[in-house]
């Protein structure tokens, strides 16, 4: 007879039905279990028995198979623990096999019997949620808050094998997930008001043109002037995350591991910050197995690459696909995911090696290759990817000593969700951006008038712009035209975006 329980996969976000077989016959004593990577199969094999033993249950001196159907996905890591555990001491006897082929199991057993959180509880949840031959889904007790989104399927948390095995047995309860602890935001929202950052005006109002229309920014000027606060209060004026948002954001945090036991939802947009020596695979995502890179942590929120020009190129330069799509495809030997990465990108870097490029003073002493070749690193693909260069200037001691004002968050938030919804409600799509906008939808929606259409041509011939940095003009130009409230993009929308594509030159 075959015993069975069910489990699932990740791969990639996508959470694949696992179905556990057990078979239990005379011959060499022996566990073996196939489907399941070799180092995985031979870990899990030795906590089932130390955790059996916890428990006083005798595992059968027989040859004892267990396959993870469908073998040919590869399946990594300790989330098998539980599903195997209890499939064989159902097949030997210990609980009742029916109702064990009835459930769903996740999570890794410790040494003394006790079931641990593990990663990607959420996309699972949601996935086996339509498998209509389930009565529920048992899990790590520390994950239970992270299913409270899944509907239509009914989650027990459990601490440790042996309440699972009684639960089979009809001998106790499980914890469901709507008696959990409320679950913690994992992101709270934080960041700085735009009133706490003196002065900058035209850098805050265009961050705030980058908010509204999910526009990638890069930040000139000295260290020292603003430019990471800048950065770090964009999130505080972007548009709360709509529970669709929320979701997606959160099962990818929840694939990557990084939700904190007793963690629900996001609430607050992921603001994401890599070191400037982190690797492409760290950036993007990839490794053994997969896993999301900060690209797709800060999916519907933010990604600042403080000191640009420290990065590797070859580093910057994966994210150019990215950019354009919303998502990364990772492939390797007989394995392909896809992570979403729709993120607001801000750049931050000096302008030369002093970093006094652009004051008005001229005191920059940098030599003109110098500054030649502190530019050049950056490939001019990538920053044909930027929409707006946004130059911040240094400040004198009578701006900064100034005492911060009324918040000035709030009100560009609404500013922003206003446009937002403009721009929503021009394409028919929930949450839709201009930054986002395709080829079709810039001649259907950013249509220019004779004056602005003279502009954009000047401008354009001036600044020898590419098709794909006209295209990113015209969004941005949409964008403004959002903010104000205009049907129709007016020379003046068009001068303003013109202004953020202008080439760094220097003031001397």
């Amino acid at each position: 007879m075959i015993q069975t329980a069910f489990s699932a996969a990740l791969l990639g976000l996508e959470a694949i039905p696992v179905r556990v077989e057990v078979a239990i016959r005379r011959g060499t004593p022996m566990i073996g279990i196939v489907g399941l990577a070799p180092a995985a199969a031979r870990e899990c094999r030795e906590r089932f028995r130390s955790a059996a033993a916890q428990l006083g249950l005798r595992v059968p001196g027989l040859r004892i198979t267990v396959n993870l159907s469908p073998a040919d996905l590869r399946k990594e890591g300790a989330a098998f623990d539980l599903p195997v555990a209890v499939a064989v001491l159902a097949g030997a006897g210990h609980v009742p096999g029916a109702r064990a082929s009835r459930w769903g199991f996740i999570g890794e057993l410790g040494l003394d019997g006790t079931v641990r959180p593990v990663r990607g509880i959420l996309p699972i949840a949601l996935r086996l949620g339509d498998l209509r031959d389930l009565d529920g889904l048992i899990v790590p007790e520390a994950n239970l808050a992270e299913t409270r989104p899944a509907r239509g399927l009914r989650v027990l948390g459990a601490r440790s094998l042996g309440d699972v095995l009684n639960f089979l047995r009809g001998n106790g309860t499980l914890t469901p997930a709507n008696d959990a602890p409320a679950p913690k935001s994992p992101t709270p929202v934080a960041g700085y008001d735009f009133s706490e950052i003196a002065g900058q005006g035209p850098a805050k109002r265009a961050l705030e043109v980058a908010a509204a229309g999910g526009h990638n920014v890069l930040l000139r000027g000295a260290p020292g002037v603003g430019k990471t606060m800048l950065a770090r209060a964009l999130p505080t004026i972007l548009p709360p995350l709509t529970p669709a948002e929320a979701l997606e954001a959160t099962a990818v945090h929840s694939v990557a591991g990084r939700l904190p036991a007793g963690s629900g939802l996001l609430e607050g947009r992921p603001f994401r910050a890599p070191h400037h020596t982190i690797t492409a695979a760290g950036l993007v995502g990839g490794g053994i197995p997969i896993r999301p890179g900060e690209i797709s942590l800060a999916h519907q929120g933010v990604l600042f690459l403080d000191e640009l020009t420290e990065f590797r190129l070859s580093t910057l330069d994966a994210l150019r696909q990215p950019l354009e799509e919303g998502a990364v495809s990772i492939t390797r030997a007989g394995c392909r995911v896809r992570y979403p990465a729709r993120f607001i990108l801000v750049g931050a870097m000096n302008p030369c090696p002093c970093g006094r490029l652009i004051e008005a003073d001229g005191s920059c002493e940098c030599e003109t290759t110098v500054v030649r070749r502190h530019g050049e690193r950056l490939s001019a693909p990538l920053l044909d990817r930027i929409d707006m260069y946004v130059d911040v200037p240094a400040l004198g001691w009578s701006v900064l000593r100034a005492v911060p004002g009324q918040a000035e968050s709030p009100a560009m938030q609404s500013r922003v969700r206003e446009a937002r919804g403009r721009a929503s409600a021009r394409s028919g799509r929930a949450g839709a951006t201009n930054g986002a906008l395709t080829p079709r939808e810039i001649r259907d929606h950013c249509r220019l008038g004779p004056e602005a259409d003279a502009l954009f041509e000047r401008g354009s011939s001036s600044f020898g712009l590419s098709a794909r940095a006209c295209h990113r003009i015209l969004r941005v130009s949409r964008t403004i035209a959002d903010l104000d409230a205009a049907h129709s993009i007016e020379a003046g929308h068009v001068a303003e975006a013109l202004q953020y594509r202008a080439p760094l030159r220097p003031r001397r």
